[in-house]
């Protein structure tokens, strides 16, 4: 593999693991807290007083599912990192359908309906794209030398 992949491969695993650990860290904020607050954790642009309801059970529940998956999706994002690292093939394709199909919801439901601000959750889906696309030039340029 030549040195321009290589360094596009580890820019990509660097990029999954800071993708993972911040989603990680959003399902710590989400699943242990109240769901006023977990709303208002997610769609920061959001006044957080608008977001103060008495909710009912099943809310918080569905809440804690979304917490939830961001924390797998977040791990598998990390260790898709370490693996891409590597230059593991598979961790390329798996990655990015967990990480990528993960953020599409969050561009389109939070990011383009303007409740949340740019930094972090905006970032993170340039996060994201920037590394599906540098790890995907590498799995596409490569498989035509194998």
């Amino acid at each position: 593999m030549s040195s321009s992949k290589t360094i596009a491969l580890r820019v990509a695993a660097i990029l999954w693991v800071i993708w993972g650990a911040v989603h990680i860290l959003a399902a710590v904020l989400i699943i242990p807290t109240s769901p006023s607050d977990g709303f208002a954790n997610i769609a920061d642009a959001v006044d957080r007083a608008a977001l103060v309801s008495d909710y009912h059970p099943a809310v918080e529940a569905v809440l804690n599912q979304h917490g939830w998956n961001l924390g797998w999706g977040g791990a598998v994002a990390l260790i898709g990192g370490v693996l891409i690292w590597r230059a593991n093939r598979t961790a390329i394709w798996v990655t990015a359908l967990v990480g990528g199909l993960l953020d599409v919801g969050y561009f389109v439901f939070i990011d383009l309906g303007g409740f949340a601000n740019f930094i972090p959750g905006g970032l993170m889906t340039v996060v994201s794209g920037s590394a599906i696309l540098l790890s995907g030039w590498v799995w596409l340029t490569s498989r035509e030398q194998t």
